[in-house]
């Protein structure tokens, strides 16, 4: 039986501007997430997990950590020439300009499919939390004969109004796309829910390629208001339901429909709340459908004293004695001193809390140190005056010296463990 030959785009060069300050030095899909993982880990993993492993990452904006990560984290087989993960920077193939938008990017890269001559191009977003097999969405695709296959995620109305609306028939042919609308038209299957766009798309090969250069003939770049209403009447349209994708392992507590978009700090901070707990919303544990990241080669995590409640904690993470942490994630070689209360907090690699310090609902990026007694999370006011502290009221500190490591001396011109 011939296998279709598929080759994926994932757009990685946003901005990520409401995410900030987390994004000052990084891309979002870089942004750190959980104990051990970035944004982007998530939808490679389900690329990778799902059979599709040609893979071109398109980065944009500050995007050196990304490609940092990448290039330590994400090669799938040297011998095999079809199984990558790419890094494609903007090549102003079609002029000197960075992407324009989402089928700008794809259309300044069209050579890759002309190269490749696939069966069909994934085009997926690279800011999300969520499990898929995508070959689930393939095999709908293929059913129906799409020229284009859209995700949509089943939302109630009321929550669809911040979203692109997809209008389906009940066999998902697609009637119409809604931009934010003040009315969303229901689901045919059930009027109290609509389809939002998830902005993951198949497309047919041949279709795409046509569809880009008459894109760009017009002048036009992006795929949701350009691309997909101009094929929306002359082609085959469907959306792919969400709900109905079937992931191994998922347990019977978990929401089998996951799926965060992390666009600002409060989301942020709210999807790792869904990873914590006996029974979390989204179990990080899968051995049937694993998240893949980086291969960090330190030792396990050193706990020699304290009280840690509901928290998770990344590979080599010094706890000290008299330290009382709960609901929070702790990552890589961070080290918490003696009496230190952290409740309800994110504190990434390499950081440093000070002893007696006390945090609450805090965000504390990589490289940092907080002094002895410090105080924070506690009182807005104050917060605002050193740091960002965001509508919810989660306090960020923005990334430290990315020369400060809290646990060695690799100023000394050791390399230190690898990412």
């Amino acid at each position: 039986m011939q296998t279709d030959r598929i080759i994926a785009f994932v757009m990685a060069g946003g901005q990520g501007a409401r995410l900030q300050p987390l994004t000052t030095g990084r891309s979002k899909p870089s942004v750190p997430f959980g104990a051990r993982y970035r944004i982007v880990d998530f939808v490679l993993s389900n690329l990778v997990n799902s059979q599709i492993q040609t893979i071109y990452l398109l980065v944009q904006y500050k995007s050196q950590a990304l490609i940092e990560h990448v290039r330590k984290a994400w090669t799938i087989s040297p011998l095999l020439q079809s199984q990558f993960v790419t890094v494609v920077p903007p090549q102003m193939m079609t002029g000197e300009h960075w992407f324009q938008g989402t089928a700008d990017a794809i259309n300044q890269n069209i050579n890759l499919i002309e190269e490749h001559r696939p069966d069909l191009v994934v085009v997926f977003g690279a800011d999300h939390i969520y499990r898929m097999d995508i070959r689930q969405m393939v095999e709908f695709h293929k059913e129906r004969k799409a020229d284009v296959t859209i995700a949509a995620l089943p939302v109630p109305l009321r929550d669809a109004q911040g979203f692109g609306v997809i209008a389906a028939d009940t066999d998902g042919r697609i009637q119409a796309f809604e931009e934010k609308p003040a009315h969303p038209t229901p689901l045919a299957s059930d009027p109290t829910q609509a389809y939002a766009s998830m902005g993951n798309y198949i497309f047919d090969a041949n279709v795409l390629v046509k569809a880009l250069k008459e894109t760009q003939e017009a002048g036009e770049t992006d795929f949701g208001q350009h691309v997909l209403p101009r094929l929306l009447r002359t082609h085959r349209l469907f959306a792919y339901d969400f709900a109905t994708n079937e992931v191994p392992g998922i347990l019977p507590y978990e929401n089998r429909v996951y799926w965060r978009d992390l666009g600002t700090i409060d989301a942020y901070f709210e999807a790792h709340q869904d990873v914590l707990g006996h029974e979390p919303v989204f179990d990080m544990f899968n051995p049937d459908w694993p998240i893949f990241s980086s291969g960090y080669q330190g030792p396990v995590a050193r706990i020699l004293g304290g009280e840690i409640r509901n928290s998770l904690l990344g590979a080599a993470t010094m706890i000290h004695e008299g330290a009382k942490i709960s609901n929070s994630i702790i990552r890589r070689e961070t080290v918490i001193e003696e009496d230190v209360v952290l409740e309800d907090c994110i504190v990434m690699d390499y950081a440093r809390i000070g002893r007696g310090a006390r945090l609450r609902k805090v965000i504390v990026d990589r490289h940092n140190i907080i002094e002895a007694g410090d105080r924070i999370g506690f009182d807005a006011v104050k917060d605002r005056q050193r740091f960002h502290v965001s509508e919810g009221g989660v306090t960020v500190i923005p990334m430290g010296r990315v020369n400060y490591f809290a646990r060695d001396n690799r100023g000394s011109g050791r390399g230190g463990y690898a990412e």
